[in-house]
């Protein structure tokens, strides 16, 4: 195998299954990270990704962007890693690094980011994810893992992690907050564990009772099922923040909105393929509901939130996969049974 190519599970197509195949790496420029692939998480993205559910996947495709390894090469500009040294990457690998967005630390909302799977590099170069045994991307968008995690744990902060910090603490989840999760998943069990490490009081919102007792060990002080018309009835205007991690589009948002506080806020992170309908605007307008989205997380957010997580010993729930199990992985992720996270492992 070349040095300027790598293995990994590609999908050629979105009705064939995953193989096992070669392909290039972006070319290595003096900003560039090479890693070794320790592991890499399993994300609700990589299937969207993998059925075009989203929009056209540019096939083949490497999906994976929960990525955590060791250093083998760096670029000549490259000064705060050395080779060795473990570090983890997430949904996105590049961005222009000059437009407003970028300058203002907002380079996940630049127009020309690249994702860390099935975009290109300035150069037409494609990038590929984490199911595989190398890694290689822009220094800007790679980050050292703490002392104190393991490469298999920390894999998961880097989408699933940051995509429900950022959120909560940018629109100010602290003590005295009340926090709802809706869908206590790979999504949902971080939010909870970070808004109970943030202070709030939080309560899972969920379709069933099967997860009720697991919500009691992430940290929920309370349970509701969303069908029980009467328990949300008695939960009306209890929410500071609702954050939305699965689902979405097959809301009541009309009893849903009902549960937030005047001047709540209604967090939406789970990315359905479906527009959202039923939407009450007069309801929004009458308890002045701030309706936001919110999309991965800044390098700021990324480092901000490692930071946290080891001063409040955040850890995910997670089950490990053989790297070379990972076709049989992700049937099972799509059969809904990660607790919460799937994390694939390479050979060390």
């Amino acid at each position: 195998m070349s040095a300027d190519t790598f293995h990994g599970w590609a999908v050629h197509s979105k009705d064939e299954p995953m193989k096992w195949t070669e392909l290039p790496l972006k070319e290595f420029d003096a900003d560039a990270v090479e890693m070794k692939v320790t592991h890499c998480g399993i994300c609700g993205s990589d299937i969207h990704t993998m059925d075009s559910g989203w929009g056209p996947t540019p096939y083949p495709c490497v999906t994976g962007h929960e990525i955590t390894g060791t250093i083998t090469r760096v670029g000549e500009n490259v000064k705060k890693f050395k080779v060795g040294d473990r570090a983890g990457v997430g949904a996105q690998s590049g961005s222009c690094l000059d437009c407003e967005d970028c300058k203002r630390g907002d380079e996940h909302l630049c127009s020309k980011r690249v994702g860390t799977y099935a975009s290109f590099w300035p150069n037409g170069d494609k990038s590929f994810g984490g199911y595989a045994d190398k890694w290689r991307g822009h220094q800007h968008f790679v980050f050292k893992i703490p002392e104190t995690m393991t490469n298999e744990t920390a894999a998961t902060f880097f989408c699933a992690g940051v995509t429900t910090y950022s959120p909560l603490k940018r629109h100010n989840v602290t003590k005295g907050s009340r926090v709802g999760v809706k869908g206590i998943g790979g999504l949902g069990h971080f939010a909870v564990m970070w808004a109970k490490a943030m202070g709030a009081e939080v309560t899972a919102l969920s379709t069933s009772d099967r997860k009720r007792e697991d919500a009691k060990n992430l940290g929920c002080s309370d349970y509701v099922v969303l069908s029980d018309k009467e328990g949300m009835k008695s939960r009306f205007d209890t929410f500071t923040h609702i954050i939305d991690c699965s689902y979405a589009e097959r809301n009541n948002f009309t009893e849903i909105f009902s549960l937030l506080r005047n001047n709540g806020t209604y967090i939406v992170v789970g990315i359905p393929e479906q527009p959202l309908d039923g939407i009450p605007a007069m309801l929004i307008a009458a308890k002045q509901i701030t309706f936001v989205g919110s999309f991965i997380g800044s390098p700021a957010a990324i480092e901000d939130m490692l930071k946290f997580a080891d001063e409040h010993k955040v850890r995910p729930w997670l089950n490990k996969w053989k790297m070379s199990d990972a076709p049989a992985a992700v049937k099972a992720f799509r059969e809904g049974k990660p607790r919460y996270r799937f994390v694939l492992e390479n050979d060390q």
